[in-house]
């Protein structure tokens, strides 16, 4: 869907280092200057609403949306070698069952580097994905440039001990992130405290970022400012008293995830520094004043029940999406999917036509189909309670939408 946008920008600092600044042993960096007037765009995991997540292709989506920065998760394989993954396990992103059966909720950092380069990362999303590998560290780094930037996520380092210093060295001793950080083009970021204490200490002129679930009180930001440049927050829970602590301290601030329309006009106008999301080519667009779904076909999503009395999923009712044919014409959405933040598919069934203003419920649980709703037979809920977003893409995998509550 469409959303204006209101002219509320404010001129932003990136926690970018310049390239004079990389010489001192300063700490925290200084930030260099990003546009007036437009916040800092992330593309959260590469782009992971338009590709698999913390793959070579994301990064590739992410760089041609144009984005500041594209955002990685790096931890250590079990032999030492610092990989791109977000979850603990390897069950939800590749093929971990079929490769190595029983092994599926072993913890990811268990497995050697030769055993994650045997999994694909990349069929889970789409079969045009197919074969995509689980990167290295450096490989995000070659994708970027001195245009599209990385945050670096130190991800669960308690996990990979020593991971403070994989990630110094790397940025000290690679040609490409010398290059990127001389550029003042890489961050790193991480929820772990004492994590980002060890980092600041092995690489003070390296910015950095303390991520949180919600903004804590004024004392607490004031001893992250002393080893931090900038804080990342949650941004459903984000409001202007939030926002203030955070200047008060001298520090930028960055929300994620942030993928709807509407969810980055809000944060908009909280007056955040960097905005972070798995669309960062539809926040793109809608930062330059666009569309952010030039080629939708009037259908969007008008809502969705995330939580219902009693259980989540029951027969004939429970969670569900609404979708509304806002255009002028009817529209065949029989086959189109809704894949949400974690991937979970839902999709809706041969035969339905919606006429200009019609509405369908898409289902999780099983029930009788009518004209009205569409059932997906499952057994377990997908949507998540406290909030989630929610894309809708056409059976010819054409974005249409992004919904978030």
């Amino acid at each position: 869907m469409s959303v204006p946008l209101v002219p509320v920008l404010r001129a932003v600092t990136a926690g970018a280092l310049s390239a004079a600044t990389v010489l001192t042993v300063a700490a925290p960096a200084v930030a260099a200057p990003a546009e007036a007037d437009r916040p800092l765009v992330i593309g959260h995991r590469g782009a992971a609403g338009t590709a698999p997540e913390n793959t070579v292709s994301a990064f590739k989506d992410a760089r041609a949306a144009g984005v500041d920065y594209l955002e990685i998760d790096v931890q250590l394989s079990a032999d030492g070698v610092p990989f791109l993954f977000h979850d603990d396990t390897p069950a939800r992103t590749t093929d971990v069952a079929e490769v190595f059966p029983g092994r599926e909720n072993d913890p990811v950092t268990s497995f050697t580097w030769a055993e994650l380069q045997q999994l694909d990362a990349g069929s889970y999303f789409g079969p045009r994905f197919a074969g995509e590998r689980i990167p290295h560290l450096d490989d995000a780094g070659k994708v970027a440039t001195v245009n599209t930037g990385v945050y670096i996520e130190i991800k669960s380092p308690r996990n990979s001990p020593g991971i403070e210093q994989v990630v110094a060295d790397a940025l000290a001793q690679d040609e490409h992130w010398s290059k990127l950080l001389a550029a003042g083009k890489v961050t790193v970021i991480g929820f772990d405290e004492a994590s980002n204490r060890t980092f600041a200490g092995l690489a003070p002129e390296v910015p950095l970022q303390q991520l949180t679930g919600s903004v804590p009180d004024a004392a607490t930001i004031e001893r992250w400012a002393g080893f931090v440049d900038s804080v990342g927050t949650n941004y459903r829970a984000l409001d202007a008293d939030d926002v203030a602590r955070v200047d008060a301290a001298g520090l930028d601030l960055g929300v994620y995830t942030v993928n709807s329309p509407e969810a980055v006009q809000h944060v908009l106008e909280l007056g955040v520094d960097m905005v972070t999301g798995d669309f960062p080519i539809q926040t793109d667009r809608l930062l330059d004043g666009l569309d952010p779904y030039p080629g939708d076909h009037g259908v969007e999503i008008s809502g969705a029940v995330n939580d219902v009395p009693g259980d989540d999923v029951q027969f004939g009712t429970g969670e569900h999406v609404v979708l509304t044919n806002t255009g002028p014409r009817t529209v065949d959405v029989s086959g189109w999917i809704l894949r949400d933040a974690a991937n979970n598919v839902l999709s809706v069934g041969a035969g339905y036509e919606l006429a200009p203003g019609e509405q369908l419920r898409v289902y999780t649980g099983s029930g009788t189909d009518t004209d009205d709703a569409s059932y997906n037979g499952r057994s377990a809920s997908v949507l998540n309670n406290g909030g989630d977003s929610v894309a809708l893409w056409t059976d010819e995998d054409r974005l249409q939408d992004v919904f978030a509550n």
